[in-house]
């Protein structure tokens, strides 16, 4: 089975777009996104230097679009991948292009949240000096204890002994000074403290923005940062796409989720390399493949045979159907047999797993046509429950 992953900011570095603009199409498509933007994501993409890259209006524009695009390349006929790939997921800012892969916004509409997340991010982290820290190794406990004693925030779990630490530049020198016991700290070249309550003003940027774009549910399985839950509801993927920028990034759990689906592939889009990095290290038996140029096109492609499968959400109307959010056991909620009306928002179940209950409801609402699980079931993240018939004019 076989993920396709998008990187967060950090990841990109001086002209990683230089041999992808050797293909027309690619060059005119980024012309077009750049036109979307409003960042001439061509010349960042191959002349600017790192520092001018590293600005957060820049960076995640030209993220997402080389993600985006080089999906496309890779997938010229969208529905090819649709069949083929088990799930999607973005690390950061990465979730907004998995968002669009999975055709829950269209690329456009990508670009004009990704740009004014871009803006208004830049703006909140320009009224406080903030900033960010990697910590390597330490215990975890001990590491959130040390965070919480100095203020900071954990803003990304990004697997074992992977924690980055978020706040005021104070509160990272204090770090720096009186770090946890065995943990390495890395100052990060980013242009604030993402993540964290500090972006509290973007949320707002954002949440009006939102309340414009029209979403469909996704066409494969998508992987939430904020809890590694798959979410099938396209509103919902919005809406946590506009909370995101003040919650912690959970890519820990997003991997848990990966192997709790029996993945065994992860492509990870340009500028590829920091996700499947991770994953060798936090998934070992994932084998892990970083698209970085176009002359691995072939071999990408390859790779996808090697563990596409189809998807069971693209062999039915993703509309009808809800799904797990998580591994667990399936308990229903009272009765419901087939034929029963459901209200928008009402509970079918919920999904018991590990850590928590998490509850599965019936967005839209609408007659349930049949069951796929039995009471008491052993269910797999982003595993079809229930087919549902939306009522007229629904």
């Amino acid at each position: 089975m076989l993920v396709i992953v998008a990187p967060g900011q950090g990841a990109q570095t001086p002209g990683f777009l230089t041999p992808w603009l050797e293909d027309p199409t690619f060059a005119d498509r980024l012309h077009w996104l750049s036109a979307v933007s409003g960042v001439d994501l061509t010349h960042y993409g191959t002349e600017a230097d790192a520092e001018a890259i590293r600005d957060t209006a820049v960076a995640q524009p030209l993220l997402v679009a080389s993600s985006l695009l080089a999906a496309l390349t890779l997938f010229p006929n969208p529905a090819d991948a649709f069949g083929r790939v088990a799930a999607v997921a973005g690390h950061s800012v990465g979730e907004i292009a998995a968002a669009a892969g999975a055709r829950v916004i269209t690329a456009e509409q990508a670009m004009v949240l990704v740009r004014e997340r871009g803006n208004a991010m830049a703006a909140a982290a320009a009224t406080t000096p903030t900033g960010m820290t990697a910590l390597l190794g330490g215990d975890r406990d001990e590491v959130l204890a040390k965070l919480a004693e100095h203020g900071l925030t954990a803003a990304n779990e990004n697997g074992p002994g992977q924690i980055v630490a978020a706040g005021t530049t104070e509160q990272l020198a204090r770090l720096a000074d009186d770090g946890p016991a065995k943990a390495r700290l890395r100052p990060l070249q980013v242009a604030g403290a993402f993540h964290t309550e500090h972006m509290a003003p973007a949320v707002d940027v954002l949440a009006r923005y939102a309340r414009s774009v029209s979403t469909h549910d996704p066409r494969t399985n998508l992987i939430s940062n904020r809890d590694g839950q798959v979410v099938h509801d396209g509103q919902e993927v919005l809406k946590r796409i506009v909370t995101q920028v003040r919650n912690p990034v959970r890519w820990d759990l997003c991997m848990q989720t990966m192997s709790d689906l029996g993945i065994t592939g992860m492509l990870e889009m340009p500028p590829a390399g920091t996700l499947t990095s991770i994953a060798r290290r936090a998934l070992p038996d994932i084998e892990t493949f970083a698209l970085k140029t176009p002359d691995q096109l072939d071999d990408a492609r390859a790779f996808v045979d090697k563990h596409g499968a189809v998807s069971p959400l693209d062999a039915s109307p993703t509309w009808r159907l809800l799904v797990a959010p998580a591994k667990g056991t399936f308990h229903k909620d009272g009765e419901l047999p087939e034929g029963s009306r459901l209200d928008h928002g009402a509970a079918v179940g919920a999904v018991a797993s590990l850590r928590d209950s998490l509850p599965v409801v019936a967005p839209h609402g609408g007659n349930i046509v049949e069951w796929l699980v039995e009471d008491g079931d052993l269910v797999s993240p982003g595993q079809p429950l229930v087919r549902l018939h939306p009522e007229a004019g629904e």
